[in-house]
């Protein structure tokens, strides 16, 4: 016979998921509605508008995609992208090289411009590569959780509105723990996931788009058979290669008309929803700035270790840190007796840093000082345990000086 799922209490300090705030698990247990029933329409309408503060936009279309963080990439690219499409990715991590594969896969004629991980673009490059390649779509991430660093935005959104590319931005690491203003910055297209510093579960994709985005979709807009009425047209661009991203019948099914389309992810919605409103309801600078009181203490404290971070610091997320595995370490050993012997989750990297550094999250619900002490204590105490003996008495008072700065 088959056990109830029972998990074990962690304390998720990787790059994400993260534990979700409990306010948020708790509306998931609520009874469901169908999408269309009047109450549920509202939850919808009232999501739209939360996340219009989220995302620091007055954009019309400010929905949610369902699927994890990787529906809202797929949604935003394969609805914009034609085949043919010039597509320029600014790759400095594992994601860039994500966005780049879908894409392709979408039919674009994909460009990649690459920088060291650990690294990001300065902005006179972006604009050079811009003018150069003359993209439709140019398609970024804002934080790379792989490499910890987070790519300046404000600058390209400007080149793009120049130079008349659509800019898309995988905001899935960042949105609620940096800042991300969407409209100031010229974002066309924005999606996140609730699993990192929104404090929630993976499962459902926020997501962005303003009037210039809007026209690029909706000529491929394509209605259903069996949905459409005989007077009603199709656009005049070629199909959207996703029934399911289709952001065109995505946003007929958030909008007014609520035309069919899938049935919603009623419990996720709930949750996205409660994360909205307890970011709005902190304030989003006082949510940044949490982050990066998180991020200050986590790092003080490693470096009171003597371990060495990874990356360019002027440019390092405030909510996933990288830290360079000491020389002669296991340190997939060490993960494993962090998860087994204390029940906190670090994370690996990717490709050219596997092996190379951990990577450590602030974020969300997790950013928190008792959580960083927590994991920086236990941390402490399996490296003295590899007979790396590190200071004890300075580690969490480092960590706590740097947390009280304002």
């Amino acid at each position: 016979m088959v056990s109830p799922i029972k998990p074990p209490q962690r304390l998720l300090m990787g790059p994400g998921p993260i534990n979700a705030d409990p306010r948020v698990l708790r509306v998931m247990g609520e009874p469901l509605l169908g999408q269309f029933d009047p109450e549920f329409r509202r939850y919808m309408s009232e999501a739209s508008e939360l996340y219009r503060g989220v995302f620091q936009t007055k954009n019309r279309w400010t929905l949610l995609i369902d699927g994890t963080a990787r529906a809202g990439i797929e949604a935003a690219l394969v609805s914009m992208i034609e085949p043919g499409d010039r597509v320029l990715v600014p790759v400095f991590g594992r994601f860039g090289h994500l966005i780049a594969e879908i894409s392709r896969r979408c039919g674009g004629d994909v460009k990649t411009i690459e920088t060291a991980w650990g690294t990001v673009f300065p902005d006179e490059i972006l604009e050079r590569e811009v003018k150069h390649h003359r993209p439709k779509v140019v398609a970024v991430c804002h934080g790379d959780t792989s490499t910890t660093m987070a790519q300046p935005l404000e600058a390209l959104g400007r080149a793009c509105r120049d130079h008349d590319a659509l800019l898309y931005v995988d905001a899935t690491a960042t949105l609620g723990g940096m800042d991300l203003p969407v409209d100031a910055w010229h974002l066309d297209v924005a999606s996140a996931g609730l699993q990192k510093c929104l404090g929630g579960p993976p499962g459902i994709a926020p997501l962005t788009l303003n009037a210039r985005a809007e026209t690029c979709i909706k000529r491929r807009r394509h209605v259903e058979q069996g949905l459409k009425h005989s007077e009603e047209g199709d656009g005049e661009g070629p199909v959207i290669r996703s029934n399911y991203f289709d952001l065109a019948m995505v946003m007929d099914y958030w909008s007014d008309k609520a035309l069919n389309h899938h049935t919603e992810a009623t419990s996720m919605l709930y949750a996205a929803h409660e994360c909205g409103r307890i970011v709005l309801d902190e304030g989003l600078s006082r949510s940044f700035e949490r982050h990066a009181r998180a991020s200050r203490a986590l790092c003080a404290g490693l470096e009171a270790m003597g371990l060495n971070l990874f990356g360019d610091r002027q440019h390092k997320m405030p909510n996933v840190t990288g830290v360079q595995i000491p020389e002669g370490a296991d340190g997939e050993k060490i993960r494993r007796t962090l998860l087994e012997e204390f029940n906190i989750e670090i994370g690996t990297s990717f490709g050219p840093l596997h092996g190379k550094i951990w990577r450590i999250g602030t974020m969300g619900y997790n950013a928190r000082l008792d959580a960083v002490l927590t994991t920086l204590g236990a941390l402490e105490a399996v490296l003295a345990r590899e007979r790396r003996q590190t200071p004890r008495t300075t580690v969490t008072e480092a960590a706590s000086a740097a947390y009280r700065v304002d």
